[in-house]
């Protein structure tokens, strides 16, 4: 058996980077970006106005004027008018350009407008670019704004429209096919007898996906029968980039999951790694170059194999820059005795002083999936046999 750090080095030499695309930044949302964003202009664009009230020249108010003129209204989005004199003001709106000749903006709570007339409040101070966002104080104009390699969110897809891209470069969407094998496993909805059980784990695999913004997931259910497999797998080898197997490929009588694949020309990287749960973990590239997963069919082993490894490396085939590694405390002591790297779900809480730390919530079993039910993911302990104490700091992965 190989250990996990020597199953992300496998898996990322193998794994093929996807292709670019250029698509309407409207389709981009949760796309990793694939080419750096620079600033259009500066921004602000202008001297920027930002609060609703009048512009003025400050030396006015210094020189001792407290009524002024009001000589016209600037809405946002109005060319900049020019102050015709000192003792005049303009109104103006936020967001607005300034207008020239001004350099302060008073707030209209504290000025008493009349027709034709504005007052400063009594006693009010005013200092030249108050209430002003001065042009090129947040970015200038050619400046990286976002890196390639980030996951476009709502900020990123804001930014790269106000650096006026219709359209970016991004990673292409793989085509994923889930594919959950055995006879035991029945849809939810249709009736079920007492041998058998729900079919889940691919919902719970199909529904991270979605998370992390992979569209083109396709979802299959295979019985434990060679001919069906081979037909089925052949055709998803044929047309998809990435497959991802829940149950079949333990040491049953029954798991013909890595025979099938080899039969297809499926190259195997890997089978098994030394921890728990997920031991039995394959791994393998087809002739076209789709990557396969085959995960353990217990439910708390497939999406902890599906979140250590899977996910992380079909968000590096897209280019995704990696988060750097969160490590957090355990809040209670552990024990361990197989030699084995061990994968304990936790609950994150916070103590009175606001410090996060991993409340283990170990399962009854790899196949006690109801106690994943308000965790936030699990930590890797090392191999044992040891007793990890309260405050042992370690890594943690996050479902979602």
């Amino acid at each position: 058996m190989i250990t996990p750090a020597e199953a992300d080095l496998l898996i990322g030499q193998t794994l093929q980077c996807l292709p670019i695309e250029s698509l309407p930044l409207a389709q981009c949302a949760g796309l990793v970006l694939r080419e750096n964003i620079y600033a259009e202009r500066d921004q602000p664009p202008f001297d920027r106005v930002a609060m609703d009230g009048i512009a003025l020249a400050s030396q006015a108010v210094q020189a001792g004027a407290r009524t002024f003129r009001v000589q016209a209204i600037q809405a946002a989005g109005d060319p900049p008018l020019t102050l015709a004199a000192a003792t005049d003001c303009i109104e103006v709106m936020t967001g607005g350009v300034l207008p020239h000749g001004c350099d302060s903006v008073v707030p209209v709570e504290q000025v008493s407008l009349s027709p034709g007339r504005a007052a400063l409040t009594e006693g009010l101070r005013v200092e030249p670019w108050q209430n002003v966002h001065r042009r090129g104080t947040d970015t200038r104009q050619g400046a990286l704004l976002v890196d390639a390699g980030l996951r476009l969110r709502a900020p990123e897809i804001a930014i790269a429209a106000s650096a006026g891209m219709p359209r970016i470069r991004v990673s292409a969407q793989p085509m994923l096919a889930v594919i959950s094998t055995g006879n035991e496993l029945i849809e939810p909805g249709e009736p079920v007898l007492a041998h058998q059980i729900r079919r889940s784990n691919a919902y719970a695999i199909v529904s991270a996906l979605r998370e992390n913004g992979f569209q083109r997931v396709a979802d299959d259910h295979l019985h434990d029968d060679a001919g069906e497999l081979r037909e089925r797998l052949a055709f998803h080898l044929k047309t998809h980039d990435v497959l991802v197997l829940s149950g079949g490929v333990s040491m049953g009588k029954f798991d013909l999951v890595p025979g099938v694949l080899e039969e297809l020309g499926v190259r195997p990287v890997f089978h098994k790694i030394a921890q728990r749960p997920g031991k039995p973990l394959w791994f393998g590239v087809g002739p076209r170059g789709t990557a396969v997963f085959g995960l353990p069919g217990n439910p708390v082993s497939t999406l902890v194999c599906f979140t250590r490894y899977v996910l992380p490396a079909l968000l590096g085939s897209l280019g995704h820059t990696p988060r750097p590694p969160e490590r957090i405390a355990l809040a209670a002591p552990v024990t361990f005795n197989a030699p084995l790297s061990y994968f304990l779900p936790v609950r994150l809480e916070q103590d009175d002083w606001g410090r996060q730390w991993a409340q283990p919530v170990p399962p009854n079993g790899s196949g006690d999936y109801t106690a994943l039910a308000g965790t936030d993911g699990f930590v890797e302990l090392p191999p044992g046999p040891n007793t990890y104490p309260k405050g042992f700091v370690t890594r943690l992965f996050r479902w979602s």
